[in-house]
């Protein structure tokens, strides 16, 4: 009997987007039980969850209550006015709000998961590595920053007369998911250090500070801000122009369509570093 290794590579690849697809439903329901199990066990301790959120929610509003406090003293901000830089503000809350529920084990990546030994165990679990550091722990009270800034974003749109059609809506929920793996990707990058470098600090911490200027108009900075927040450490370029597009004005130069093409190259970038980092990784032996 003779082999057939053109036929089998042929049925490989027609099965492929079947196989794709099977493996996207089977992390859908892993994601959809990983989540119900972590909230059911932070239910458990609703007092403490109601702390945390109730905390969360007084430092989300202290930090918006600076702004209301800016715009006191001074007219508009860079041509931008106060409804407007609330718009912006609260869009800016969207992708930090998601980057926050799944970014608990990233910040503490390397005390936990490589000084601690904990990679060793989801090295040895038939799932992707990523998917379970992700994915085993989630800060569910950060739910409120999503809602705030989709509150912040209706009360501007209010006074500035913005109106939701189905499709803006839809561009609102595209550019905040690009946003969002933004601010995953970024911090998933600096995560994968800890392969290399152990501590239990990281570089997390004057990246985390880096987010407050995104909140904020690019044109009050200089352009070598303006070009750090777009191209190396994106922020700015994920909350301004998709903000800009939603209120209807046009700002020059345009990096708007650049938003997805950024999102989808530091996500790529991102994951193989990670996949790098885990082929290399030495485990402690505790």
């Amino acid at each position: 009997m003779t082999s057939n290794p053109g036929g089998r590579e042929r049925k490989n690849i027609e099965n492929w987007p079947r196989q794709l697809m099977r493996s996207f439903w089977r992390h859908c329901i892993l994601f959809g039980e990983y989540l119900s199990q972590y909230a059911k066990m932070r239910m458990e301790y609703r007092g403490d969850f109601i702390v945390s959120t109730a905390t969360s929610f007084a430092a989300t509003i202290f930090a918006l209550f600076f702004v209301v406090v800016l715009f006191r003293k001074i007219p508009s901000l860079a041509g931008w006015t106060f409804p407007e830089e609330i718009f912006l503000y609260g869009f800016s809350l969207l992708p930090y709000g998601i980057f926050n529920i799944i970014s608990l084990n990233l910040y503490d990546f390397g005390n936990n998961y490589i000084i601690e030994g904990k990679f060793d165990r989801v090295m040895l679990r038939p799932i992707s590595t990523l998917f379970q550091v992700l994915f085993e722990q989630f800060r569910l009270e950060s739910i409120q920053e999503i809602a705030t800034g989709l509150f912040c974003m209706g009360w501007a749109s209010s006074r500035l007369h913005v109106h939701w059609t189905a499709g803006k809506f839809s561009l609102l929920v595209f550019w905040g998911a690009c946003a969002g793996i933004i601010y995953v990707s970024v911090f998933l990058l600096l995560t994968t250090i800890s392969f290399w470098f152990e501590d239990r600090i990281g570089v997390h911490p004057p990246v985390w500070n880096v987010i407050a200027f995104g909140r904020y108009p690019l044109s009050i900075y200089s352009g070598v801000v303006q070009f750090f927040l777009c191209w190396i450490i994106p922020f700015g370029l994920a909350s301004f122009y998709p903000s800009v597009r939603l209120l209807g004005h046009t700002v020059t130069p345009e990096y708007l369509p650049f938003v997805p093409v950024v999102a989808l190259a530091f996500l790529v970038f991102a994951i193989f570093m990670w996949n790098f980092g885990t082929r290399h990784y030495s485990s402690t032996g505790s």
